[in-house]
Order: C-alpha cells, then sequence, then structure tokens
C-alpha cells in the first residue's frame, strides 16, 4: 500500500530569497549541494540559516537508487579546483561545522576517497578551527580506500544504513547492507577520537522488528543514528508506504537508545545533516564540555 498525502506535520513554508541568495553563492564557488540535487525538504529552512551539505565529485551519480532524486548517469571528471573552491565557500559562510558528502563514483579506482581527502585537507587548511563531517559511499567495499578518508580523522564519520537488508535489493540494489556494516564497524576500529554516523529513512516497507534488528546489530559502533521520514522526490521514485506520526517517531528514538545507542535524532523532517551543528553542539555537551577539531 502506498500514501498519496502528505499529513499536515510534513508541511513547510518556503523561503525563495535566502534560496536564491545561496544558490548564486554556491555557483560562484562552482560547488554542488545534496540539498538542491536530492530536493531536500530542509532546504529553504537550511539556507535561510546559511548552512548546506556540500556535495562533491559533480553532480552525476554513477547509481540509480530508487529513493534518490540525484541525477545518475556518466560522471565528469573531477575537479582539481573543488577543494580549494570549497574552502573558501566554508570561509565566506563563516561555518563552524561542513558536511561533506559527495556523489557515488564506481567508476573511480578508489571510488573518491583520495579527492575526499584533499577536500578535507584544503577545508582544514583555511579554516582552522572548523568541524568537519563526511557523508561517505561505502567505496565498493575497499577497505583501502575506506581506510584513507579514516586517516584524515574527520570529526564525524557518517554513512547511512537507509533502509533495513529485506529492502536493499528494491531501495539501492547497487549497494550491499553487509558492505556498509563493515564500513561502520572499520571507522569505529579506525577512529580514536570522533564519532561514527550512520541514518535510516522510514516509510519504505519495513517493520520496526527490523529496524530493531538493524539497530541492535550496529550499536557497538555506531555512536548517533538519524531517523527521518522517507519522501518520494517524484512519482517516478519509490512510493511511501506510509508516513510515521511525530510519536511513532519519539518510540524509534527510544528503541533506538535502548539498543545502546548514545545519539538518536528521529523525526519526521531528520536528515542525516539536518540541524548538524545543533546537533553536534548537543552532543559534546553531553559527553563533557568542548572539542578540539584537528
Amino acid at each position: 500500500m502506498t500514501e498519496n498525502r502528505l499529513p499536515p506535520w510534513l508541511r513547510k513554508p518556503l523561503d525563495l530569497a535566502a534560496v536564491r541568495r545561496i544558490k548564486k553563492k554556491l555557483r560562484r564557488h562552482h560547488l554542488h549541494t545534496v540539498c538542491e540535487a536530492a530536493k531536500c525538504p530542509n532546504m529553504t529552512e537550511c539556507f535561510h540559516k546559511g548552512t548546506a551539505t556540500f556535495m562533491i565529485m559533480g553532480d552525476r551519480c554513477t547509481r540509480n537508487c530508487r529513493f534518490c532524486a540525484v541525477p545518475h548517469g556518466p560522471p565528469t571528471a573531477l575537479d582539481p579546483d573543488e577543494p580549494a573552491h570549497l574552502a573558501h565557500m566554508v570561509a565566506e559562510l563563516g561555518l563552524r561545522l561542513v558536511v561533506i558528502t559527495s556523489v557515488t563514483r564506481d567508476d573511480l579506482p578508489d571510488g573518491g576517497a583520495g579527492h575526499f581527502c584533499r577536500v578535507i585537507r584544503t577545508v582544514r587548511g583555511l579554516n582552522r578551527q572548523v568541524i568537519i563531517e563526511v557523508l561517505v559511499p561505502d567505496f565498493q567495499g575497499d577497505r583501502q580506500a575506506a581506510e584513507q578518508v579514516i586517516r584524515f580523522k574527520p570529526d564525524i564519520f557518517n554513512h547511512n544504513l537507509e533502509t533495513v537488508p529485506r529492502l536493499y535489493a528494491e531501495v539501492r540494489p547497487q549497494a550491499s547492507v553487509a558492505r556498509s556494516v563493515a564500513l561502520l564497524r572499520q571507522a569505529r576500529d579506525g577512529l580514536s577520537a570522533g564519532f561514527v554516523k550512520t541514518g535510516l529513512m522510514v516509510g519504505v516497507g519495513e517493520t520496526r522488528e527490523e529496524i530493531a534488528d538493524l539497530v541492535r546489530q550496529v550499536s557497538p559502533f555506531v555512536d548517533i543514528l538519524t531517523i527521518g521520514q522517507y519522501m518520494a522526490p517524484s512519482r517516478r521514485h519509490l512510493p511511501v508506504t506510509r508516513y510515521y506520526t511525530p510519536r511513532e517517531f519519539g518510540d524509534l528514538r527510544r528503541m533506538a537508545l535502548e539498543a545502546g545507542i548514545a545519539h538518536v535524532y528521529s523525526g519526521p523532517f531528520v536528515r542525516s545533516s539536518y540541524n548538524a551543528q545543533e546537533l553536534f553542539t548537543e552532543i559534546t555537551h553531553k559527553v563533557g564540555g568542548g572539542y578540539d577539531s584537528r
């Protein structure tokens, strides 16, 4: 069964002026955001606050996940100036925390890991105190590629599970839940400091028991979990099976906390990078004061 009617708690006002202002800056720096590419419902809110989730390595993904609006097709060559463009954009916006994700680049020998490292190094070089969160693809299970990024010690290492194992073939057929779980475990083993993060979307046909089983599986090596409502970007994408109520999101949060994940953010509009700065501030206060970025 699918749901077509958007419930009232999933409606947000638009701020077109803020969108135009941030888009103008992005185009000047030749940058892309997942906010735009994925048609995120939080885009106007985040752009109004002067924040964005930057998407590196082009605007074409080599995969075609059924839930995602990011365009897919033959990718473009990597832009050697992209790390500098991004570093200057971070400085211009005065960001204290920057979230950097990418399209999936299965065409590259290292899946783009080296480019992630160049971006981290360049952003830190120009913005000494900035907190860096990376949201990475699975690198096709290449542990050496993942290790490159881990060695650069991002403050938050994020890789989304997205959905439960039973639905991978339908939702993200070119991915593997075992591969994604292994990547999160590798990040936890390799990061002496910092946080490991993952995210789930609900409303694509999963059961509560399946969510609970997956959360229990990753709880030993995940510090932060986000849970949000899937919203179909278009009629061509995977349909929504149902909309969870705010109360149900509260129930999911309690379940994940009881499973042992320290920091859980669950709600209709929660996305991997939604309110990332505010959430990071809250987390560091919980664990005992300040946080020194490397």
